[in-house]
C-alpha cells in the first residue's frame, strides 16, 4: 500500500509539472506568434481572428511541444522531490531507482496516449479547418483549403497544382506529358472539379509539341483521367507535418505504388508512431539529471540543460531526415538513432548511481 501511495505522490508531483510547462510552452508560443501574425491584420481579418486562428492551432502545437514537455517537467518534478530530500527518503526506506523511474513514466504513459490521440484525430482536423478558415476570412467565399501548391508525378506525366479548395476544386493545375524523357504535350486547366467521382477539367489550353512545329487547342471542358483523388490531392497539398499518422502511411502507400520514393512522409509517420520510444528516452535522461552527475546542482540548472539536451534532440531528428534520404537508409532509423542514443545515455547514468 505505502508503495503504491508512493507511485502516485511522484505521478502526482510529474504530471503537474508536465502540465504547468506545457501550459508556459503554449502560453510563450502563442504569445510570440500573435504578435508576428499581427501584421498579416487586414479588411475582413481582425485581431481577433488572429488570436481565434492561433487557438485553432493550439491541438497541433500541444503535440510539437510534447515531448519537451514531458522531458523539462520531470526534470522539474524530480528535482523538486530531490531538493526537498524526499527521493532521498524514499531511497532510505528501500525504495529502489528502477521503481521510482517507473512511477515516472507511469503519468507519462497518460501523456503518450493523449499526443497520439491529438496526432491522429484531432490536430490534423483543426490545423485544415483552421488554414480555410483564415484563408476564408481573407479571401472571402470559394477560398483555397491551402496555399501551398505540390508537384506529383503520375505514369507519363508530371503535375503542378496551385490549391485545392474546400469544395474539391483544384486550381492552377498544369500537366507535363513526357514520352521516353521527351516533353510532347503540355496542358493548363484553370480549375478541376470533383464530379460523380472523376475529375472534369475548366478552361484547358493543350499545346503539343512535334520536332517541326507545335500545335495548340482550347477546351471549355475535358475529362482528366487520373488515378488521384480529392482526399488524395489534399494529402499532397497539406502540410505533410499536420497529417496524422494514418494518412501519412496511406500517402506513403500511394507513392510507392507510383513508383516514387516516400521518405517524407514515412519519416513524419515514424516520429509519430514512436512518439512513445521518444518520451521514454527523455524521461530516461531526466532521471539520470537528478540522479546522475547534475544530482547537485541548482534546480535551474539542470532545466537549463534539459532545454539544451531537448533541443540537440530535436536537431539530431531533424539533420537525419534529409540524411536517410541523401545515403538511403529507412527514415526509421532517422528517428530511433537520437532516441536510442538519448535512452543508453540516461541508462547508462542511472546504472552509475542506482
Amino acid at each position: 500500500m505505502l508503495l503504491d501511495q508512493l507511485d502516485r505522490y511522484i505521478a502526482r508531483n510529474v504530471l503537474a509539472a508536465i502540465i504547468v510547462v506545457q501550459v508556459v510552452l503554449l502560453g510563450l508560443d502563442i504569445t510570440i506568434a500573435y504578435i508576428d501574425d499581427l501584421g498579416d491584420v487586414q479588411q475582413g481579418y481582425t485581431a481577433l481572428d488572429v488570436l481565434a486562428y492561433l487557438l485553432l492551432r493550439v491541438p497541433w502545437r500541444f503535440y510539437q511541444y510534447a515531448p519537451v514537455a514531458v522531458l523539462i517537467g520531470a526534470l522539474i518534478g524530480l528535482g523538486s522531490m530531490a531538493s526537498s530530500n524526499e527521493l532521498t527518503v524514499m531511497r532510505a526506506a528501500g525504495r529502489s531507482l528502477a521503481r521510482i523511474v517507473w512511477g515516472v513514466m507511469k503519468p507519462v504513459l497518460l501523456v503518450i496516449v493523449v499526443v497520439l490521440l491529438v496526432a491522429e484525430y484531432v490536430s490534423p482536423r483543426t490545423e485544415q479547418f483552421a488554414e480555410a478558415w483564415k484563408l476564408e476570412k481573407r479571401q472571402g467565399s470559394g477560398a483555397v483549403l491551402t496555399s501551398r501548391s505540390g508537384w506529383q508525378i503520375e505514369n507519363d506525366s508530371i503535375y503542378r497544382f496551385g490549391a485545392i479548395r474546400a469544395d474539391n476544386v483544384v486550381l492552377d493545375l498544369t500537366r507535363y506529358r513526357f514520352d521516353e524523357r521527351q516533353l510532347v504535350e503540355v496542358s493548363y486547366a484553370q480549375r478541376a472539379r470533383w464530379e460523380d467521382n472523376q475529375w472534369q477539367l475548366e478552361n484547358v489550353a493543350t499545346t503539343r509539341l512535334y520536332e517541326e512545329h507545335t500545335e495548340a487547342e482550347q477546351h471549355a471542358t475535358r475529362r482528366w483521367e487520373t488515378n488521384l483523388t480529392p482526399v488524395q490531392l489534399e494529402r499532397l497539398l497539406r502540410d505533410i507535418d499536420s497529417q496524422a499518422p494514418s494518412e501519412l502511411y496511406a500517402y506513403a502507400g500511394f507513392l510507392h505504388a507510383q513508383g516514387q520514393q516516400a521518405d517524407e512522409p514515412l519519416l513524419h509517420f515514424w516520429q509519430k508512431m514512436l512518439m512513445p520510444l521518444t518520451m521514454g528516452s527523455l524521461v530516461l535522461i531526466a532521471a539520470s539529471f537528478v540522479f546522475g552527475p547534475l544530482r547537485s546542482v541548482a534546480a535551474g540548472t539542470r532545466v537549463f540543460y534539459g532545454v539544451i539536451t531537448g533541443l540537440l534532440f530535436k536537431y539530431t531528428q531533424d539533420l537525419l531526415a534529409p540524411a536517410s534520404t541523401l545515403f538511403g537508409f529507412s527514415p526509421v532509423w532517422a528517428v530511433l538513432v537520437p532516441t536510442l542514443a538519448c535512452a543508453l545515455v540516461g541508462i547508462h547514468f542511472l546504472r552509475r548511481n542506482g
